[in-house]
């Protein structure tokens, strides 16, 4: 199965695919897409949709596996992620890719075994768990690689109960 991770964001998307295969996860490509602050909304909006539509494309996720948006103590910032991630779930539909969204103290808690995990654990523990030599930068990239494995994680306990 191949699972596409992403970790929503106005100015950076982080974005990852996994493969999982026989109970083990490997890292096949990761990065980030970014935008300028600058640039207009609609522009930027419009760019993280092309782009997350050439990804789709290129790499034909079985799976998008996506933070689910948290309440931000600013409301601005939790109002353009929201519609980042209304890009993101339009960019998955027209790419026929379902979606499944974890919280953020989902992916802590099947990354690091604790939900309250601090970022630099969650960020570790991915490195570890794909065998990486370093920490993928920036953090939306390994926050991405975070969301893939939880659904790696979480489809093979489900697997296991069926």
């Amino acid at each position: 199965m191949i699972i596409f991770g992403i970790d929503p964001g106005i100015a950076r998307v982080g974005w990852a695919v996994i493969k999982q295969e026989k109970g083990k996860q490997t890292p096949l490509f990761y990065g980030c897409i970014t935008t300028e602050k600058e640039t207009p909304l609609p522009d930027r909006l419009l760019s993280m949709h092309s782009e997350l539509l050439k990804l789709f494309s290129k790499y034909h996720p079985d799976v998008l596996s996506l933070e689910e948006l948290f309440f931000a103590k600013n409301e601005k910032t939790a109002i353009m992620v929201g519609e980042a991630r209304g890009v993101v779930l339009l960019a998955a539909a027209q790419s026929r890719v379902p979606v499944v969204s974890y919280s953020p103290p989902s992916i802590k808690l099947a990354i690091c075994g604790y939900g309250k995990a601090e970022k630099l654990q969650v960020q570790r523990m991915v490195t570890r768990l794909l065998n990486l030599k370093e920490i993928p930068k920036p953090d939306d990239t390994a926050d991405a690689l975070a969301i893939a494995l939880t659904h790696a994680f979480s489809y093979k306990f489900k697997n296991k109960l069926l």
